[in-house]
């Protein structure tokens, strides 16, 4: 075991490589010189050469690409990922401020994944091909057609303007959450329980659930004790591959229902130009994304030793 977790630690090293070039290169390739935009966000009247050649010497900006992503980089290693065009803010100061209420969202949204979809699609399998399979299946189409922006709308037009049972923005407790964590994990929770009922089914067809129904013994029972934790590895995986998602996916819901997290601080700097906010999203989203990859990961081998034998090609 700790020779595969050495082995998967190493092979992200290529891919946080990869991530940080192309988080630097945004800076690079987009346009516009990030030396004017930054003096022009300081409120100054007249950008004069004089001070424009002061400020890119400021930025590093009239070194070689190379050095600069050298420097760049050898920042970001020591958590200094720049400062904000916008009020000279830190960047990682910033991200590490916000980044509690978007964690709080993603919370929900994997409880409501965990407890409607795998639930549901345990009900579908049970039950397939009959009533409670065909309305499942046919509500999972249904919330997987629903773009979240719209869905959005729709709760709060529901919820919060007609009932007025749950309030339609700001950030507090649970009931300032239900709304954004259900429009986020909407699609999500339809293909958790796709994917439940897919993998249940294929266990279903295998020798020791045969042997259990002529036994007589309780499906739930047969279910839970023996389908389920053969068929949960697939579940985990996607269900890491939601998380890791959350915070790129959580830029639209957090902007509709005004919710201070990371997207909505991500939208703001798009719509400003603040380039080295939006370099320091891309790599902190990205560093995010690996970890929960590589725990899903470990996870997976630790629950089946094929993974990390070999076994699966």
């Amino acid at each position: 075991m700790i020779k595969y977790i050495l082995k998967r630690i190493l092979s992200i090293v290529p891919v946080l490589i990869g991530i940080s070039i192309i988080a630097f290169a945004l800076g690079l390739l987009t346009p516009g010189d990030p030396a004017s935009m930054a003096l022009g966000l300081d409120g100054v009247s007249e950008i004069t050469p004089e001070l424009l050649l002061l400020k890119q010497q400021e930025l590093g900006l009239d070194q070689s690409p190379i050095i600069q992503y050298i420097n760049w980089a050898s920042k970001a290693l020591q958590g200094d990922l720049g400062y904000s065009y916008m009020d000279d803010a830190s960047v990682t100061g910033e991200l590490l401020r916000r980044l509690p209420v978007t964690l709080k969202l993603a919370g929900y949204a994997l409880v409501w994944i965990v407890l409607f979809g795998i639930l549901s699609g345990l009900c579908s399998a049970a039950y397939v091909n009959r009533f409670q399979d065909n309305m499942t299946k046919l509500i999972t189409n249904v919330m997987l057609s629903f773009p979240a922006f719209w869905l959005g709308i729709l709760l709060i037009i529901i919820f919060g303007e007609t009932l007025k049972i749950l309030p339609t923005s700001g950030y507090g407790g649970l009931k300032y959450m239900i709304l954004p964590s259900m429009t986020l994990a909407c699609a999500d929770i339809a293909m958790t329980s796709r994917l439940t009922r897919s993998s249940l089914l294929t266990e279903f067809g295998k020798q020791y659930m045969l042997a259990a129904d002529a036994k007589g013994i309780s499906r739930f029972k047969v279910i839970f004790s023996h389908a389920l934790p053969n068929a949960i590895t697939p579940i985990i995986v996607l269900i890491g591959n939601f998380m890791g998602g959350i915070l790129g996916g959580s830029v639209i819901v957090e902007n509709i229902f005004a919710l201070p997290g990371i997207g909505s601080l991500v939208l703001n700097a798009i719509h400003n130009r603040d380039y080295p906010m939006i370099q320091g999203y891309v790599i902190f989203s990205g560093l995010v994304y690996v970890f929960i990859t590589l725990m899903i990961d470990l996870i997976c081998a630790g629950l089946n030793p094929k993974m990390r034998s070999g076994g699966f090609r």
